[in-house]
């Protein structure tokens, strides 16, 4: 049992509160511009940052402004949002990547 230390699932916890995969799904399908997405959770102890990285086809004006709200609609988080050209993420199943540094 000691091979299982943290979270088996992609669930982690930002700001104390958790954040799932299934919300970062909800966030994207709220946008249909966005093709693929990976929330990325970064910072330092007490200064956790999220920012959800989206491929996009075709970015519409103030798409970003959308998906930001979006997030905090969702989450009752805040994150920024960065959009990356399609094909850019990498496709090994993630949907949130944390790497954060834990000492």
């Amino acid at each position: 049992i000691k091979g299982w230390m943290g979270r088996a699932d992609q669930t982690t916890k930002v700001r104390a509160m958790f954040v799932t995969p299934k919300q970062v799904s909800e966030v994207v399908g709220r946008h249909k511009e966005v093709v693929k997405a990976r929330l990325v959770v970064a910072g330092e102890t007490g200064n956790d940052q999220m920012t959800l990285k989206c491929e996009v086809r075709e970015p519409s004006a103030g798409l970003a402004e959308a998906i930001v709200a979006s997030i905090r609609d969702v989450t009752k988080l805040r994150g920024e949002v960065e959009l990356v050209a399609p094909g850019s993420l990498p496709n090994d199943g993630k949907v949130i990547d944390d790497t954060r540094k834990y000492t």
